[in-house]
């Protein structure tokens, strides 16, 4: 009888009707409509493509399959798909129309169909069938002893065509296998523009053949060969992916400067030299736009890159030139005279436009950071912004400026993930603000926007939880309805998304339990991740104050490393303290009073944890501020003892002081709030 009850739950289960609400989908598709039937999944289960695609659909097919095998472990029988029309009586059809292009504008629409017996994606192009795919595998339900589709139909196509995400592999080089698993995760996100940062002040990343000397000398050894450019290309390129290089010039020049010094700006007695930096920040080293022969290296070095890079775009940086060795070198200042060059902006548009004619004869369209924007500049160009969206910033507007002034521009600002910034503050930036009012036209060149990983503070152990889950969210953000944006529905949905990155091999989840086993001296990190959980490494560049702690080759295996954006379980205290101060019963005060007898047990915790773990120390004084406030909390809330509000008051503040550990506690606000 007992059987017999669990097999007839498990039918209901599956045949239950599901709601919206259940759906773990990411990015949300423009129209979902849900039936109430189910595709039952059986190891017969098989996958048949018809139609004129690109052959990167077999492999994004044949992943599928693994990737459903993996979750499943039906051991499906189907193994590679080679061909067009192999298995006609396949439960699942994939008609793709045409060949797709990876480019931007490109049709990637696709149109979902699960019915009890057979599931159909039907889409213009291999890329939609893709996505389709995707969607698809984000869809599959289980009960107790089965798995299973919804019956379904969706219409889904992405509000922006351009969804990137810029890998900084200039700082610290990031290994191909990085930028594979990575490209794995920007695909199962349905993003398609891969920016790869390849030259910096910090290091040279990518073999030029005929100047040697750039990865010899500024590269310490770790650079990309063309043989492994191009099999990264390739490999993006299957998973729908446009791939764009950037070599920034004229300034953040060092490494490039270091080889070729002949071609900056810097004036002096004796030889001029330049050497790699070992520090983040703005340094001075910059290109000397009057010399021909950085032209001529320049373009030498264009001639190299761009064939290796089919996309019709190449980023030539442009930020941050501070002008400081222009300013100080006397045939610099000449030049700009005799050319009516009125400042540095002038110059530096003389520079770019010098470029374009290198980047024509390739067939590529220069794109650079917001500064390259300048009256003169060639309206072919591409504004990338990183400092604002609205016109009243004073930090930026570049984005609204650029599609008024009749640039394409694509939106960074507010995806900064290097920042360490929680997720809503980048799920809720838009690029097109509905504060702002924009023509059809001007609106058609935001092309989107991209999410920025800049890796002074990232090696490839850390690398994936600073991107991951985040990132997700910004994929939504780009590709999703503009009125999809209910946070509490985009959190619940983001914990699944973030366990089956894992599957692609994204390591932001167990690389945690690598680091604090380092800071617990390989003893049990039970207490440690309590902790991390509390705490969020600190934001806006003050972990790095002026790019002077941390250098190129300084730890990043500390406890802020270990420490993501959002604590989680400073968000459920945020939810325990919001529903105690609505009401005050018995049973929200024993939520908020858990809290603090937990910390108070993990402070004695890590103190013990420390007899051993030199690593720990640094975080004892803010565990034990959290611990002491805890504590004169329990007594107020338990009415066995009055305490002075300044003591509070204090005590609290102390929870807010900066950490030695770089970390800052993400219950201060709910505390706060408390008090």
């Amino acid at each position: 009888m007992k059987y017999f009850l669990i097999l007839l739950l498990g039918s209901f289960v599956s045949n239950a009707q599901i709601t919206n609400e259940q759906l773990n989908l990411m990015p949300w598709p423009q129209s979902i409509n849900l039936t109430s039937g189910t595709f039952a999944l059986t190891k017969n289960f098989k996958v048949n493509i018809t139609g004129n695609p690109n052959p990167r659909i077999f492999i994004g097919a044949t992943n599928f399959l693994r990737r459903l095998d993996g979750r499943t472990g039906l051991f499906l029988e189907q193994s590679f798909l080679t061909k067009v029309n192999e298995k006609p009586e396949a439960e699942l059809q994939i008609n793709c129309v045409r060949y797709g292009k990876i480019e931007i504008n490109e049709d990637e629409s696709y149109q979902l169909t699960i019915l009890s017996n057979k599931i159909i994606i039907n889409a213009t192009s291999d890329l939609g069938a893709l996505h389709g795919l995707e969607t698809l595998l984000q869809l599959l339900q289980n009960n107790s002893t089965s798995y299973y589709f919804p019956t379904v139909e969706i219409l889904d196509s992405p509000r922006f065509t351009w969804r990137g995400l810029m890998i900084d592999a200039a700082r610290h080089f990031q290994p191909v296998d990085v930028i594979k698993r990575n490209l794995d995760a920007m695909a199962s996100m349905k993003m398609n523009v891969f920016h790869w940062h390849l030259a910096d002040d910090q290091g040279w990343r990518i073999e030029i053949k005929n100047h040697p000397k750039l990865t010899e000398l500024a590269s310490d050894g770790n650079f990309y060969t063309q043989e492994e450019i191009k099999n990264i290309v390739q490999y993006a390129d299957e998973r729908g992916i446009l791939v764009i290089p950037e070599i920034d010039v004229p300034g953040h020049a060092s490494a490039l400067l270091t080889a070729y010094p002949e071609i900056g700006s810097k004036v002096g007695e004796g030889k001029i030299t330049y050497e790699v930096q070992r520090n983040s920040g703005i340094f001075n080293a910059t290109l000397d736009p009057t010399n021909a022969k950085t032209y001529e290296i320049l373009n030498s070095i264009f001639d190299e890159v761009c064939p290796l890079f089919p996309s019709n775009y190449f980023h030539i940086g442009g930020d941050e030139n501070n002008g400081k060795e222009w300013n100080a070198n006397p045939a610099i200042q000449k030049f700009k005279n005799e050319n009516n060059l009125v400042n540095n902006h002038d110059l530096q548009t003389y520079f770019n436009m010098k470029l374009i004619s290198m980047l024509k004869k390739h067939n590529k369209k220069l794109m650079g950071w917001e500064e390259i924007m300048t009256e003169n500049m060639s309206k072919d160009a591409i504004i990338h912004a990183w400092r604002g969206t609205n016109e009243g910033q004073t930090a930026g507007g570049a984005l609204i400026k650029a599609a008024k002034s009749g640039y394409n521009t694509v939106l960074s600002n507010g995806y900064y993930i290097d920042l360490m910034l929680g997720v809503e503050s980048h799920y809720l930036n838009d690029p097109i603000p509905k504060t702002i009012i924009l023509t059809p036209q001007e609106k058609t060149r935001v092309l989107g926007g991209e999410a920025a990983m800049w890796s002074e503070l990232v090696t490839p152990l850390n690398i994936d939880s600073r991107i991951w889950p985040r990132t997700a969210a910004i994929a939504e953000r780009l590709w999703s309805n503009e009125e999809v944006k209910d946070m509490n529905s985009m959190r619940k949905r983001l914990k699944t998304i973030s366990f089956r990155l894992e599957e692609l091999g994204i390591s932001h989840i167990r690389n945690k339990e690598v680091i604090l086993r380092n800071i617990s001296n390989n003893q049990d990190t039970r207490v440690l991740n309590n902790f991390s959980n509390l705490c969020e490494p600190l934001k806006n560049y003050k972990r790095n104050g002026g790019g002077k702690k941390y250098r190129m080759h300084s730890p990043l295996t500390l406890f802020a490393d270990a420490c993501n954006a959002d604590a989680l379980e400073a968000l459920d205290f945020n939810v325990a303290v919001s529903a105690y101060l609505a009401n005050k019963s018995k049973e929200n005060k024993v939520l908020v009073t858990d809290f603090f007898k937990k910390w108070i047990v993990m402070n004695v915790d890590l103190i013990t944890l420390s007899a051993n773990a030199p690593l720990v120390q640094p975080l004892l004084p803010l565990s034990k501020s959290l611990s002491d406030l805890s504590q004169q909390l329990l007594l107020v809330m338990d009415k066995k003892q009055k305490i002075n509000p300044t003591v509070l008051v204090d005590l609290l503040e102390k929870c807010n002081t900066r950490s030695a550990a770089d970390v800052e506690l993400a219950v201060y606000e709910s505390l706060k709030k408390l008090l």
